[in-house]
């Protein structure tokens, strides 16, 4: 059954309204035709199977059959914090780790970091940047679509670790605590994954994390690509933790 995120307010009096993108998608892609059922998901945690009643070219119209709780999310939320890499490995980290199950995508600029994005393409890259995450929730069944930032500077990131809630790791090729150890050690329901460029952390980045309570990771003998890295981490935590 084809899912669609909306709006709460999109839902009124157990009919649906849906509209943008979406009405493209359901009719000239999926050619859904009215009676055809389709799944709605609000973004709170809640989700609608609900009937197609009619359409027009900018607007579709569904009827409520059932409501019931969304099922595609995890208890334990996983925000990645992850130094922009060249090309297009961001849109597949976005694309891959919301299949997985992150709430969050934080991407910043650090030392090494080869890929500057120009100011006036900053909100144009966030809107489709927010397009994918939406897009791989919507195939994943997930119940909401994570947030996707706008690039932030190191220093706002080490301001973002010195006031995060929960436990925030720095992934460093050069040593820190295994993950597995890591995992197992802490029971924080919020957790932060900082993963550096293709050219890693310097010492002095990694010093000013610790500085700001952020906890050296560990990811193996192995060397990863940025964009394995963090993919890699939220497959062990939800494993780990029976939330695959």
């Amino acid at each position: 059954m084809q899912r669609y995120f909306i709006d709460p307010t999109q839902i009124m009096d157990q009919t649906i309204h849906i509209t943008g993108d979406d009405v493209h998608h359901i009719k000239n892609v999926m050619r859904s035709k009215p009676g055809t059922t389709i799944l709605v998901a609000d973004g709170t945690g809640a989700e609608y199977i609900a009937e197609i009643e009619n359409y027009d070219p900018d607007h579709v119209c569904c009827r409520v059959i059932e409501t019931r709780n969304a099922h595609g999310e995890s208890h334990t939320r996983v925000t990645i914090a992850q130094s922009m890499p060249k090309g297009d490995k961001f849109e597949l980290i976005l694309q891959k780790g919301t299949e997985l199950g992150a709430s969050r995508f934080l991407p910043f600029h650090s030392e090494r970091t080869v890929v500057k994005i120009e100011p006036k393409k900053v909100a144009k890259k966030c809107d489709r940047w927010q397009k994918i995450s939406k897009e791989a929730a919507e195939q994943a069944h997930r119940g909401q679509v994570p947030t996707v930032e706008a690039p932030i500077s190191w220093k706002q990131l080490l301001q973002q670790m010195e006031s995060f809630s929960g436990t925030v790791w720095i992934a460093y090729e050069k040593g820190g605590k295994p993950l597995t150890q890591a995992i197992s050690g802490t029971h924080e329901d919020e957790i932060m994954v900082v993963i550096g460029p293709e050219g890693g952390f310097s010492e002095k980045e990694i010093k000013e994390a610790e500085q700001a309570g952020a906890i050296p990771l560990s990811l193996g003998n192995r060397i990863l690509r940025t964009e394995t890295a963090s993919l890699m981490v939220l497959s062990c935590i939800f494993f780990a933790r029976h939330e695959l």
